[in-house]
Formats: C-alpha cells, sequence, structure tokens
C-alpha cells in the first residue's frame, strides 16, 4: 500500500499484467526524444528495403509469476528508422505470425512530432504486418532488394523472439548475403534463434551493445518492472562469446562487421545515425 501512495507500485492492466508504475514513468519517459533531423545524401540504389522483425506479444513472464506489460519500445522503434527513412530506406514490418505489432505505449513520446509522424504513416503497416514465414518463402530469392534486418527493442522482443526459428533463419540469410543487421536494447535477444537446432552461435566473438542486466534487475525497486526478468540477457549473450561494449543504461552504439547494436532507448538516436551512416557509406 505505502508503495502504491507513493508511486513505486506497479500499475495493475485489465489483462492482469503490469505496466510500469508512476514513478518509473516519471524517471524514464519523456513526451520528447532526442531525435536529430539530418539532411542524409538519400540512397538510390535497389538494396533499399529493411525488413523490421517485430513482436507481436504484449506480455512477459517475470520469475514471481506476474506479467509485464510490454512490447516494442516506439522510441527504440521509431528513431532508427526515421533516420534510415530520411537516409533513402523504406520498410517492411513482420512479425512471427503476422499478429499485429505490440508497442509499449504508456512510453510513446506523445509531443515528439517527427514519431507521430511515422508512427502514422505506417500505422496500417504495424496492424497488419507480414509473417516471417511468406517473407522467407517470398524474399529469399531476391537478397539483392534489401540493405538490412532491423531488430528494435523493448522488453517484447525477449517473448517468443529469440525460439523462433524462422528469426534465426532469417538472420543467417542475412549474414550469408552481407546485409546489414540493426538492434539495440533487449532485441539483441533475437540473436540467441541462432542457436536453434543445435546450430553455432552467429555472433560468438561480436562486440556489442545490449543493455545490461544490472539495470534490469534494479528496475522493480522503483515498479518499472513488475518482478525480476526471467533471464538475464546480457550476461547470456556474453556467456556465448559476445564482447559486451557498456555496463549501463546509456547512448553506448556499437559496430563490428555488419552488426550495428545500440545500448537502451538513449542510444535509439545514436543507433539511428550510426546506420544510415554506415549503410549509406557501404552501400553507394
Amino acid at each position: 500500500m505505502l508503495r502504491k501512495i507513493l508511486g513505486f507500485a506497479p500499475k495493475l492492466e485489465s489483462d492482469g499484467s503490469y505496466s510500469p508504475s508512476k514513478m518509473a514513468l516519471k524517471m524514464g519517459v519523456s513526451d520528447q526524444t532526442d531525435f536529430e533531423n539530418i539532411p542524409y545524401q538519400k540512397y538510390e540504389g535497389k538494396k533499399s528495403k529493411i525488413l523490421v522483425i517485430c513482436t507481436e506479444n504484449k506480455n512477459l513472464k517475470m520469475k514471481n509469476g506476474k506479467y509485464f506489460s510490454t512490447g516494442n519500445h516506439p522510441v527504440e522503434v521509431f528513431l532508427p528508422m526515421l533516420h534510415l527513412k530520411h537516409a533513402g530506406f523504406e520498410f517492411e514490418i513482420a512479425t512471427p505470425t503476422g499478429k499485429p505489432v505490440a508497442l509499449e505505449m504508456w512510453a510513446f513520446p506523445e509531443k515528439d512530432e517527427h514519431v507521430r509522424a511515422i508512427y502514422n504513416e505506417l500505422k496500417a503497416n504495424f496492424e497488419k504486418p507480414l509473417n516471417l514465414l511468406d517473407f522467407i518463402d517470398s524474399s529469399f530469392d531476391h537478397p539483392d532488394s534489401y540493405a538490412a534486418i532491423f531488430v528494435p527493442g523493448g522488453h517484447g522482443a525477449m517473448i517468443g523472439i529469440p525460439e523462433d526459428e524462422n528469426v534465426g533463419k532469417i538472420l543467417r540469410w542475412a549474414d550469408q548475403n552481407d546485409l546489414f543487421t540493426i538492434s539495440l536494447c533487449h532485441g539483441p535477444g533475437a540473436f540467441l534463434s541462432t542457436t536453434l537446432g543445435n546450430k553455432a552461435f552467429l555472433y560468438t566473438g561480436y562486440n556489442m551493445a545490449v543493455f545490461p542486466d544490472s539495470v534490469d534487475n534494479k528496475t522493480p525497486i522503483f515498479g518499472y518492472l513488475p518482478g525480476k526478468m526471467p533471464y538475464g540477457l546480457s550476461e547470456t549473450l556474453k556467456s556465448l562469446g559476445v564482447n559486451l561494449m557498456n555496463t549501463k543504461m546509456d547512448k553506448t552504439v556499437c559496430v563490428d562487421r555488419k552488426l550495428n547494436t545500440g545500448s537502451s532507448p538513449l542510444a535509439a538516436n545514436e543507433l539511428g545515425k550510426l546506420a544510415a551512416e554506415t549503410l549509406l557509406k557501404e552501400l553507394n
């Protein structure tokens, strides 16, 4: 009761899940972002498509059995996409089965005109995305049309996607065809899918920026998460041979070979700039 009075208690939603507390939202969510509207020299080649793999799942089960009301974090989705759009790239939105994309709308930057504009522009695509199997069937024979795979974060990226064989197939296809892969925060959980079927982890030895488990472990204190995470993502990746480039929730971004990563929603703008600049440099 005291936690509720002080604003530290997670909010119970109608479906029984919990969204962040008033204090957590005050500390971690802003009406505006740090998006920089950069005038890129647009890409005009044939590799203009970027596949965006989103989550269709909303509720992540914590160790204590409570569910966190999550999805993809809108800042992590839209800021990189804004930079890539302004650099001349276009998007195909997909979820594992073609169900609508789940977004953490409680984290939406309501007063950010740039985010609002791209959200409205692509809303229909997020409501009726491709499914990954259809993408594999229709696009694997046409890698020359694609520049990159983008897996945005938000804790929802850890629901189902790391266990999805089609995600693993697509990441390996991207690697084999010299496409870029872009991800941030909890999005690199998708990389665990490359170990399915007893395959070797695709990214052993890579440098990555990833959301730190140490921060996830602290967030239940002020009601961001309703409990401890089911497993630690950054430590799992480290155990598979990843070199972690950050220890804090900050603006760290990293490029290693064809992989661009960012540490947290605070890095979304920096990752967008890095990805746009890297793709333009390599593809033009």
